[in-house]
């Protein structure tokens, strides 16, 4: 069933009331955009799922976007191809008609994510990528101190690696991404070492986690942050990342190939 909100989002979050900025802050990062177009390997034809504002859509020659949310479509820029309002479990395109796949930074909002990962391999010759953060890993970035209902928030909505390798069968690898210092794509942890960032309600608006907050735990995060960053308490325990080119934190690349028997079937279809 196809369950959305009035603005169209489909999963756990309405793009409507909170993503009319962004993309001024979700800019796609030219190192990161290296790993995607690196896992695709060479694929031509790619179906984005969950394509957003249209990041990252420079990684294949040949894009076909699809998101839900009317909001997020309107963000795309002039010169990106249209997408299609679907959503990840009911892929509109025939048996195996891409050369490969992906999902960024998307899976945690679905409703039903096997079964939308089994729809991308569906429709996938190729490889199928999933750019995501592992929910094992994402507590130990330092904002957990600060903020924990926030990091509780993706560990639980984003799906767990071995989970999702399941659904998508065939050979599953799984990369970390580093991210860098002066990220351009600004989720909780691109900010790793530049805390004054994330005091800014508009950068938090951008990462979805934030609107499963209430206003009492954005607020004790100001106050707390604005205090520890005046003392130096903050400098003093975290100030060696303001100088660390690369973080590994939960940034991961899960990138699955069809196995011989998927193969076969295919060409028997």
């Amino acid at each position: 069933m196809d369950v959305r909100s009035v603005d169209g989002s489909a999963g756990d979050v309405d793009y409507g009331a909170i993503g009319s900025g962004y993309a001024d802050y979700r800019r796609p990062d030219p190192r990161i955009a290296g790993f995607i177009a690196d896992a695709l390997g060479g694929a031509r034809t790619v179906v984005n799922v969950g394509a957003g504002s249209g990041s990252y859509e420079s990684a294949a020659p040949a894009v076909t976007a699809v998101e839900p949310s009317e909001s997020m479509r309107a963000q795309r820029a002039a010169r990106l191809p249209r997408a299609i309002d679907a959503v990840a479990e009911n892929l509109p395109f025939a048996n195996g008609e891409f050369d490969g796949a992906m999902t960024l930074f998307s899976v945690h909002q679905w409703s039903d994510v096997e079964a939308g990962l089994r729809e991308m391999r569906r429709v996938t010759r190729g490889p199928v990528v999933v750019l995501t953060c592992d929910p094992e890993l994402v507590r130990n970035f330092w904002l957990y101190e600060y903020a924990p209902e926030v990091l509780d928030t993706e560990a639980r909505r984003y799906p767990p690696v071995g989970k999702m390798a399941a659904a998508l069968g065939g050979t599953v690898s799984v990369r970390p991404v580093p991210i860098p210092l002066d990220c351009t794509d600004g989720f909780n942890e691109a900010y790793y070492g530049r805390p004054e960032m994330l005091l800014n309600p508009a950068a938090r608006q951008a990462c979805s986690a934030w609107s499963f907050v209430d206003d009492s735990v954005r607020e004790r995060f100001t106050a707390r942050l604005s205090a520890d960053l005046d003392s130096g308490a903050w400098d003093e325990r975290f100030g060696h990342l303001r100088g660390r080119p690369l973080y590994e934190g939960s940034l991961v690349i899960v990138r699955a190939t069809p196995g011989q028997e998927e193969e076969e079937e295919e060409e028997e279809g």
